[in-house]
């Protein structure tokens, strides 16, 4: 799917979005005007993304991001987009961390004027490493750049995670808390559980997905660490740079308190996932960058934690990751994109290395 047309992800008309966008804009800052719209091309397969221009003598931001909550008929890929969370998260990371937050100016609740929620945003110029086609590939921005460069960014990467979770207060994320009983950590399990039966409700389920979660039980960490502010899709497809430096970090819908190493899991097992595919696909991709070895050692440097129980944490990424798959997949089948095969495990670009993963041999 990294190397495929990009699927379908919404039923929405954008040059209809646009104007009603200029409708609310100017009931907000009377005479303003919403110009230059645009949908970028790395617009996410979940929240949707418009990019537009505020036309008016005085506006509060000139270069906006919009983010509005998936479009309820495009089968998302989530069953709830709660924006008021999101928009919360972004002022809190932004009040009790230095991280590069984009500057979040409205947040509109009311589902009218656009047909969901949505917050708008500064836009924050820059680039960021593509997932279609792979910054592992040859060719982009990132590959092409020197060993010295990439380590910048890396060591950069992993210190947003670094200070993300020693500067937010815990106290000042507790609405991230995940509802349950437990840890953090299980409270997170068990919410992945109720998500990966809600994407299979009526439909096939995944032997592999469940044999997943069977094994992480097997691995369960012996001693849980204290939760912190997860960013919870930690990884550098949503960080804007500035050359090499990170100067906007993207995309909090998957934010939640967890152990720091749930999003290092997800950090390092979303590069290896690309890096898998650009191997697989003849290419080199870049073996050497974001290792495992190096962002567990790194982030240990920055925190003074050393990062424990990483077999569990990787292979909870990857299962994550399964879980999200498997939903674009079913959504592909019900716009007619693809049909659903007998295995439905096969509908999981990365079964191979997810089933290395049960089985204990991935990282050999």
């Amino acid at each position: 799917m990294a190397t495929a047309p990009r699927p379908r992800t919404t039923t929405r008309d954008p040059e209809e979005l646009a104007g009603r966008l200029t409708a609310w804009l100017g009931a907000r800052l009377p005479g303003a005007r919403a110009t230059d719209i645009t949908v970028p091309a790395s617009n996410g397969m979940s929240s949707e993304t418009l990019l537009f221009t505020v036309e008016h003598p005085e506006p509060p931001l000139r270069q906006c991001a919009l983010r509005l909550a998936a479009d309820p008929s495009a089968y998302t890929v989530f069953p709830v987009y709660d924006m008021v969370r999101q928009y919360r998260t972004m002022r809190t990371v932004a009040e009790f961390s230095d991280l590069p937050v984009p500057r979040v100016q409205w947040l509109e609740e009311d589902p009218g004027p656009l047909g969901a929620p949505f917050f708008v945003m500064e836009r924050v110029a820059g680039r960021v490493p593509p997932d279609v086609m792979p910054y592992t590939y040859e060719g982009n921005w990132l590959h092409s750049a020197s060993d010295t460069e990439r380590a910048h960014l890396e060591a950069a990467s992993i210190g947003l995670l670094a200070r993300l979770h020693d500067q937010v207060p815990l106290k000042e994320a507790e609405f991230l808390a995940l509802p349950g009983q437990g840890d953090a950590l299980r409270r997170h399990v068990t919410a992945q559980r109720a998500y990966y039966d809600w994407v299979v409700d009526g439909l096939a389920r995944s032997p592999l997905i469940e044999r997943s979660f069977d094994r992480l039980e097997e691995i369960w960490p012996r001693e849980v660490g204290p939760a912190v502010l997860n960013w919870g899709d930690a990884r550098i497809g949503n960080v804007v740079y500035d050359g090499f430096d990170p100067v906007a970090v993207l995309d909090w819908e998957m934010a939640a308190l967890a152990p720091r190493e749930v999003d290092l899991g997800w950090t390092v097992y979303l590069h290896r996932f690309f890096q898998d595919l650009t191997v697989g696909f003849g290419q080199r991709g870049l073996p050497d960058f974001l290792r495992r070895d190096r962002v567990e050692a790194r982030y240990a440097e920055l925190t003074g934690h050393t990062p424990r129980d990483m077999d569990f944490f990787t292979l909870y990424a990857a299962l994550r990751h399964a879980i999200v798959m498997l939903r674009i997949a079913y959504r592909q089948a019900y716009f007619g994109e693809v049909v659903v095969p007998d295995d439905p495990d096969t509908l999981i670009l990365h079964h191979g290395s997810l089933r290395a993963m049960v089985q204990g041999d991935y990282w050999d």
